[in-house]
């Protein structure tokens, strides 16, 4: 007898002996004439009864739920009984609360069955977007080829989206525009490569990776929360819409913002102060000469303070089809740990534009659908000034980077890492804790730019600098700033340690 190809993939991602099929029989779909006899031949080709196979598995002994694509089943076409099944595993899943991953390889909605199979796309979407609103992981692997519907639906609603090597990826397949429009599609266009270049998959993976990275994945995702937020109406009164906290403590006039209570999974509610280290008093520092440090080539990035994490999973890009390298997004653990990270890279080629800006907001959501902390890494000499820019609507994502900030329900921890200059830096600045390395700035402009605004001209950057009030120490003095973290050997290392402890004071 035939093994569906679909199990294969699984034996090769699940622990061994794990697998368990949540599969019942299967109706036989309505069709035109010989479509009975096209789906039996199917199940004698393929070894599979349908072109979805759904269960749950274990991966590194993490369970989780998953719904696989059988191509050798008339081309992994989506039907009314395939999409019935799938349905039914996407709520199981999420009554059961488990993390679900899909891995679909199918020419899209299947052609014998019409308008009635191409409609049930909107169930699944339905299905799924319940499973995401009960912040439960939805984890894609888009397997050779995915086309169609099934690109369109729950092929691209993946909180993370990674991609089988060579993949044939596209919404339109290539026999189907060679046919309405006589040429064929441009090589390389539907690659999961190039896909993945341009920001809509977030790693191409063969299957002996795919398993340690979804095992690191789950592992991120599972500890130590979730977090969960208490469930308050927002508060007209309060600068930041949440109601005030009456376990927090405060050290700072910035600090008595108001937060939500944070209860972790099986203790009570913490207040920030309970794990955190006492912050050093800030000691002036020269803003000139503060400027001048971030801007070494030797200064520390975001990349090597995600080298002194326990753990990373790198996202790319926004997930529709942008990616902007001056913006890191990914999962994380700081010692016991998980957050989501979204940062400024201060050696990417081009400073932070609007794609970087929603590539940021990707995190945010992210950040709330899967009641994550929040981590985000300020280091940028400013944004990205280029007509593309504007047109790109620059000014609008830093508003909503700031809004969005604003209104999540999550714990927020900021990092003044160097370079803080203008709107690009403030749309990462909104936290409920902001560390600052001792010689970091926030500035509206880098002081060149202010000096030209006031003096027409760049020679008095230096004093611009002094008279603004940059640097951290003094951002601590006013309270914008709740830790500070000095100078001096290993500094990346360090800050990883006090994001740890905010972390774990949250």
């Amino acid at each position: 007898m035939v093994r569906p190809a679909a199990l294969h993939f699984l034996h090769r991602l699940l622990d061994p002996g794990s697998r368990r099929s949540w599969d019942g029989p299967v109706a036989e779909g309505a069709g035109p004439p010989g479509y009975t006899e096209q789906l039996a031949a199917a199940r004698r080709r393929s070894g599979a009864d349908e072109s979805v196979l759904t269960g749950e598995g274990r991966v590194a002994g993490r369970r989780l739920a998953f719904a696989v694509g059988e191509f050798a089943f008339l081309g992994g076409s989506v039907g009314q009984e395939a999409t019935r099944r799938l349905v039914a595993a996407i709520r199981r899943a999420t009554r059961e609360r488990l993390p679900l991953f899909a891995a679909p390889a199918s020419g899209g909605t299947r052609m014998q069955e019409g308008t009635a199979a191409f409609v049930g796309m909107t169930a699944v979407a339905a299905a799924l977007t319940e499973h995401r609103a009960a912040h439960l992981p939805y984890l894609v692997h888009l397997r050779h080829p995915c086309t169609g519907g099934v690109l369109a639906s729950w092929g691209s609603l993946g909180q993370i989206t990674t991609a089988e090597p060579g993949a044939l990826i596209g919404f339109l397949g290539p026999r189907v525009h060679e046919a309405l429009h006589g040429e064929p599609f441009p090589a390389g266009v539907q690659r999961a490569e190039n896909l993945h270049r341009v920001g809509i998959v977030d790693a191409v993976l063969p299957p002996d990776l795919l398993r340690d990275r979804l095992a690191r994945t789950l592992a991120l995702l599972a500890s130590p929360g979730p977090y969960c937020l208490a469930d308050r109406p927002p508060d007209r009164d309060s600068p930041t819409g949440h109601p005030p906290d009456p376990d927090r403590t405060t050290d700072h006039p910035a600090d008595r913002s108001p937060h939500c209570a944070v209860r972790h999974r099986g203790h009570g509610t913490a207040g920030p102060e309970a794990h955190r280290a006492p912050a050093p008093a800030a000691v002036a520092t020269d803003p000139w000469e503060s400027v001048l440090r971030t801007r070494a080539a030797s200064w520390p990035s975001v990349h090597d303070l995600l080298a002194s994490a326990a753990e990373f999973v790198e996202l790319h890009g926004t997930g529709e089809g942008e990616r902007d390298d001056a913006v890191v997004l990914g999962l994380a653990r700081f010692a016991d740990r998980s957050c989501v990270v979204a940062g400024h890279d201060r050696r990417a080629p081009r400073t932070v534009g609007p794609a970087g800006l929603r590539t940021a907001r990707r995190g945010v959501r992210l950040a709330a659908e899967w009641r994550l902390p929040l981590v985000t890494v300020v280091d940028t000499a400013g944004a990205e000034l280029s007509p593309s820019a504007e047109e790109g609507a620059l000014a609008g994502e830093i508003a909503r980077c700031l809004t969005d900030l604003s209104a999540l329900r999550v714990p927020r921890v900021g990092l003044l890492l160097g370079q803080g200059a203008g709107g690009a830096a403030l749309a990462l600045f909104v936290a409920d804790r902001v560390i600052a390395a001792e010689h970091a700035w926030l500035a509206p402009l880098p002081p060149e730019g202010a000096s030209a605004v006031v003096h027409r001209d760049t020679a008095h950057a230096a004093r611009i600098a002094a008279d603004q009030g940059i640097t951290a120490p003094e951002l601590h003095r006013r309270g914008l700033v709740h830790r500070l973290v000095p100078d001096g050997a290993d500094l990346a290392a360090r800050l990883a340690e006090a994001v740890a402890e905010e972390l774990r004071g949250l």
